[in-house]
């Protein structure tokens, strides 16, 4: 790791967001640019990701090494407050206070000799996705346990292991939530000689009520599972970890990960209630990192919609995010999977959007369901996808193939989009999102019609300062 020089200063707009380390604030009443505020917009939107990219003047290795920060964005009877704080893990107080790196982490080795680095735990990011919970929120990590969060004042409580995680188990940031019953399923990953894929189920309230642990081959990357119908699948990329140049100190865990399409992707099917395998398959080789959907079609196929890239260049592609520079072509789409579920075998494998796009979601209520609506993290039609991260957001509608994408204007950068019901109508929602708007060097709220992403927003909102690009949130309402 070497000093961020004058020259290594882009001028990509996206840059300035990334580059610079982000401001805490606290509960901050936030004006309205444009439009009105929705009378049915009752909750609170919560967003996580890297809110500091460097430290003592050090970059990090990863975008994924960024410590977490949480906004969150309350409505209340036409008023609106936001909050963003730093999530206080133990890692990230100590950095802050030896004003350098001490952990190793994702795209990073830790500082010392040998035997340093070896005695040396991966500092516990807490930066990729929330939980909301009925009396907490969790920011959640892909390699540790969550960090659990005072839901009003974003004050960290600390570690939470959900009255089940045993010292060695992980916690996914993609969890899965039944829209309508409130349970919750999720999953963790334990690296070793023979590493060991946990599956957890857990009550509305958070705690863990079963875990099953499954052996799989070497030491795999799992980020995202799918839930459909009665299911629970995991398409497990070819991309493998070497653990000895880890347990060496020679490599980062992302240096460290290799694109072996020999191997093909593995397809895991479990019994939603009980964890228990069902089936299992080798089809071909891609890579994902996250999954749109899932559901049982009418003929018992199950059917998957996932964000497909040919190989693993996408994490090159995102190590240099945190450059303020990038220059790796890392084309994904929107395809599908049909499998039949009793045997784990992949019927066929179709492309439904050749757009890049990635962060795909429906709306909770349709998770594990058929959902008409995918919404995506899309660009702007014209836009070098080597040089820019997404700059628009989207709609593909799976009954007429219409892909809406809200265009909103150069030089701005919005969040993934999280779609919100009406509380007066169920029937309607919205889409929001966090823009950073680099002509500005500040950040807003914005609001869709979840119908009509083509016209402007119905309502902006000023945010203090700016946020940086975040990577997944949740909406809680009241």
């Amino acid at each position: 790791m070497t000093a961020i020089s004058n020259h290594q200063i882009q001028t990509n707009k996206w840059s300035q967001a990334i580059l610079k380390p982000a401001q805490e604030f606290n509960s901050t009443p936030l004006s309205v640019i444009s439009g009105e505020i929705p009378t049915g917009l009752q909750g609170t939107l919560y967003r996580n990701g890297p809110g500091c990219l460097q430290r003592g003047g050090v970059p990090v290795g990863h975008w994924f090494d960024g410590d977490g920060a949480i906004l969150a964005v309350n409505f209340s009877h036409g008023r609106v407050a936001a909050t963003y704080r730093f999530v206080q893990t133990q890692g990230y107080q100590r950095e802050v206070a030896a004003n350098r790196y001490l952990y190793s982490n994702y795209g990073m080795t830790a500082p010392g000799n040998f035997w340093q680095r070896l005695l040396t735990p991966v500092k516990n990011t807490a930066n990729t996705s929330v939980l909301a919970l009925p009396d907490r929120l969790l920011a959640l990590w892909e390699a540790g346990k969550p960090y659990a969060l005072d839901l009003e004042t974003l004050a960290t409580l600390g570690e939470d292991d959900l009255g089940a995680l045993r010292p060695q188990w992980n916690y996914s940031a993609h969890y899965k939530r039944d829209g309508k019953t409130g349970e919750i399923w999720n999953f963790g990953l334990t690296p070793g000689l023979n590493s060991q894929l946990r599956i957890y189920r857990s009550h509305p309230s958070g705690k863990i009520s079963k875990a099953v642990s499954h052996q799989v081959a070497g030491i795999p990357l799992i980020h995202d599972f799918v839930m459909a119908g009665e299911y629970l699948i995991f398409l497990i990329p070819p991309v493998r970890l070497n653990l000895w140049s880890i347990v060496l100190g020679q490599k980062s865990y992302s240096d460290a990960l290799t694109w072996q399409p020999n191997k093909g992707t593995q397809v895991l099917v479990f019994d939603r209630e009980n964890l228990q395998l069902v089936a299992k398959s080798v089809t071909e080789p891609w890579f994902q990192w996250h999954f749109a959907n899932g559901y049982v079609d009418t003929d018992g196929l199950v059917r998957i919609d996932f964000i497909q890239y040919p190989d693993f260049q996408t994490n090159q592609y995102l190590q240099q995010v945190a450059t303020g520079n990038t220059h790796t072509l890392a084309v994904s789409c929107l395809s599908r999977v049909y499998l039949q579920p009793q045997t784990a075998k992949v019927v066929k494998v179709e492309k439904i959007l050749d757009d890049h796009c990635e962060f795909p979601s429906v709306p909770p209520v349709n998770v594990g369901k058929y959902s008409r609506h995918t919404y995506l993290s899309a660009y702007r039609p014209g836009t070098n996808t080597q040089t820019e991260i997404f700059n628009a957001i989207a709609r593909f509608d799976h009954q007429t193939s219409d892909f809406c994408i809200a265009d909103m204007g150069e030089n701005c950068y919005p969040s993934e989009p999280i779609f919100v019901s009406n509380s007066e109508n169920p029937e309607q929602g919205w889409i929001l999102t966090v823009v950073y708007d680099g002509n500005l060097d500040s950040s807003q709220v914005w609001i869709y019609d979840g119908d009509r992403l083509q016209d402007e927003p119905v309502c902006r909102l000023q945010l203090p300062g700016f946020i940086p690009p975040s990577f997944h949130g949740t909406w809680k309402p009241v």
